[in-house]
């Protein structure tokens, strides 16, 4: 099920993606006769960024596929969490590459402490809008299991958005740059995890 969910998930972003992209138009934010992305930025450039986004992750606790040490009958690992995220975007025109790492806290429940490192490919739409996918790597430790806790790793996947002011309203308050709404749904392992999570990037 939660496999089924995901592709749905992945399904509706990328679908999505043509009709936001041909809302846009270019603005005058590239040099004439420069190449522009949909935003009215340049088209090809380097953007760092940062950010902490908000969440709730659950494990699978199935015999043979969810973490291990689960005792049958035994509670879910499951809990808030709170991830700081920073990373590098190369856009190239329309779309857009690039790499992050993450560390997350778990705020309450069985999640201790987690982190890992992501690339992720999209689409840029709007007035610095994004639309992505993401692949990387993930290590995550547990409170239930005590200080003597495994850190169980496994490869993660995930997709999402990324919206600036004037996408949600906002008027443009800080340009192409700046302060943008992110939310995000991903797994651990071959869907052993479901985190959905929402919070605030900066891109700079």
């Amino acid at each position: 099920m939660r496999k089924f969910t995901l592709a749905a998930a992945v399904a509706a972003t990328f679908l999505a993606v043509p009709a936001f992209a041909q809302d846009s138009a270019p603005t005058a934010d590239a040099a004439p006769g420069e190449a522009a992305a949909p935003d009215g930025s340049k088209a090809f450039g380097i953007a760092p960024y940062f950010g902490v986004l908000g969440g709730w992750e659950g494990f699978d606790r199935r015999v043979g596929h969810g973490i291990p040490n689960t005792p049958i009958g035994g509670r879910k690992l499951q809990g808030a969490v709170v991830t700081g995220v920073a990373g590098v975007n190369v856009p190239l025109g329309p779309v857009f590459v690039g790499a992050e790492g993450e560390v997350s806290k778990g705020v309450d429940g069985a999640i201790d402490w987690g982190y890992g490192a992501a690339g992720r490919f999209g689409f840029r739409a709007g007035d610095s809008g994004l639309f992505y996918g993401k692949v990387g790597y993930r290590w995550i430790n547990f409170d239930r299991y005590g200080n003597d806790s495994p850190d169980f790793h496994a490869m993660t996947y995930g997709v999402g958005f990324e919206a600036g002011p004037k996408d949600i309203g906002l008027k443009g308050i800080t340009g192409n740059a700046g302060f943008r709404l992110r939310g995000e749904v991903s797994t651990f392992g071959s869907a052993k995890s479901f985190r959905p999570q929402l919070g605030i990037v900066t891109h700079f």
